[in-house]
């Protein structure tokens, strides 16, 4: 099984052409999942839609939540239909299962004074402080999800013409940058980035302290660190997913890829919160 997994991955990442971090998602589902094959004594390419259906009240009983439960037969029923696809089974013992109800939350927003807040907390007075102000600047202005923001270089961003491109699969947007975030992107790339980097090579347009390229938990760490800052209380992760998408409606229909309030309501939804339209300039 460990092979056909590998060879799953693979077809993910090269066919479907997946980012890591839902590659990683897959891996650790379809993982979890052999565990719970080999503890069983099951095997793989003869599992019964009936051993489905009591795996995933396994994972009910452990205490997983409804939406964890959903994409991990999500990740199953990719797996299987990879097998029938390769003719490694002849039919997909997760017919017929539907995915159980997600329960809707009640989304969480941050009030204007909030996000005022936490943009005020990075002091411009180091290079890690001119950095951060910018980062957030940028955060705030585009909407941008943070996977997307780490993952940007340097030439995607056009200060002259104000705007930043980003490429997702095969998509790419521009999306404009108010007059602030402009002027911290500027202090940064003039007065800190180019001490921070240990190399001319490097093209992140976010590093860290060691040079290399901002992660998604550094991203995490220093916005969880201006949230102590300013004294918040709520949960950090959901506000700055609420600050990140704060101006994402208004922009919505400057960003020709977005082309549906469909569109907008799922991703507004899926990550949880509901954006209050605002524009920095």
């Amino acid at each position: 099984m460990e092979k056909r997994i590998k060879l799953f991955l693979e077809f993910l990442q090269k066919d479907k052409k997946l980012s890591n971090n839902t590659l990683q998602s897959y891996k650790r589902d379809i993982t979890q999942y052999e565990s719970y094959i080999n503890e069983e004594n099951l095997q793989y390419l003869k599992v019964t839609n009936e051993d489905i259906k009591k795996y995933l009240e396994n994972l009910k009983n452990i205490g997983k939540k409804t939406s964890t439960i959903s994409r991990n037969l999500a990740s199953i029923r990719s797996f299987y239909q990879y097998l029938v696809r390769t003719k490694k089974v002849k039919e997909d013992p997760t017919e017929g299962i539907q995915s159980p109800k997600v329960e809707k939350r009640v989304p969480s927003v941050l009030s204007s004074k909030e996000v005022e807040l936490l943009l005020e907390q990075p002091k411009t007075v180091d290079l890690k402080g001119i950095r951060d102000k910018a980062m957030l600047e940028f955060a705030y202005a585009t909407g941008m999800r943070v996977t997307e923001i780490i993952n940007l270089d340097i030439d995607d961003v056009n200060l002259k013409e104000g705007y930043v491109s980003c490429s997702n699969a095969n998509k790419q947007r521009n999306i404009p940058l108010g007059a602030i975030s402009i002027n911290a992107l500027k202090e940064y790339i003039k007065k800190a980035r180019p001490y921070l980097i240990k190399s001319e090579d490097e093209k992140s347009l976010f590093v860290n302290i060691n040079g290399k390229r901002l992660t998604r938990q550094g991203f995490w760490k220093i916005v969880k660190f201006y949230k102590e800052q300013a004294h918040r209380k709520r949960n950090y992760t959901t506000c700055i997913k609420t600050f990140i998408c704060n101006t994402f409606i208004t922009k919505r229909s400057r960003l020709k890829s977005n082309s549906s309030n469909a569109w907008t309501f799922r991703y507004l939804f899926n990550t949880s919160i509901y954006a209050i339209p605002r524009w920095r300039s």
